[in-house]
């Protein structure tokens, strides 16, 4: 038995396993997540297509989502908080980071996931990406053929550019 990829400790088996391969419910809105980063790493892409709310599923293919996650070797998974989402509730929210390396490149990607409970069923809705702020330049734009600013005497574009 291998330990589930979500990160809980627990066995795949008593995980996430039953959620995406036998059409279990997931519990609650974390649940649900924990289950859609495990079929990130386990490849099985169909579900994280059939486990979008319905509203938002046909906005990307199952083959743009294995195209995106197949690139991508995953790291682990931290859940950073949730508000509601237990398994009274209708809504729910959880703020999470998963790790991964693109190309070799170490990332993460911090998401606040709003998810929708409909019937038995939660539904992954949206996510808002947190800790991407726009960069501002405090100096002025350097152009390639403008001198070094490092004072080599060279132009940007043969030096530092």
């Amino acid at each position: 038995m291998s330990t589930c990829p979500c990160g809980s400790g627990l066995t795949l088996e008593n995980c996430c396993g039953p959620i995406i391969h036998d059409g279990k419910p997931a519990p609650s809105a974390e649940a649900l997540m924990r289950s859609r980063y495990t079929a990130h790493v386990l490849g099985v892409y169909e579900y994280l297509n059939t486990s979008m709310h319905p509203s938002v599923r046909g906005q990307d293919t199952v083959d743009d989502i294995e195209q995106w996650s197949s690139k991508i070797e995953w790291k682990g998974l931290e859940i950073l908080s949730t508000s509601a989402g237990a398994e009274g509730d209708t809504v729910g929210e959880v703020e999470f980071v998963a790790r991964y390396d693109l190309a070799g490149v170490p990332q993460q990607l911090n998401e606040l996931a709003e998810f929708r409970k409909e019937g038995d069923y939660w539904f992954y809705v949206d996510g808002k990406v947190r800790g991407h702020e726009t960069v501002r330049r405090e100096a002025p734009k350097v152009g390639r053929n403008e001198p070094c600013p490092c004072g080599s005497g060279k132009k940007f574009k043969k030096c530092c550019g």
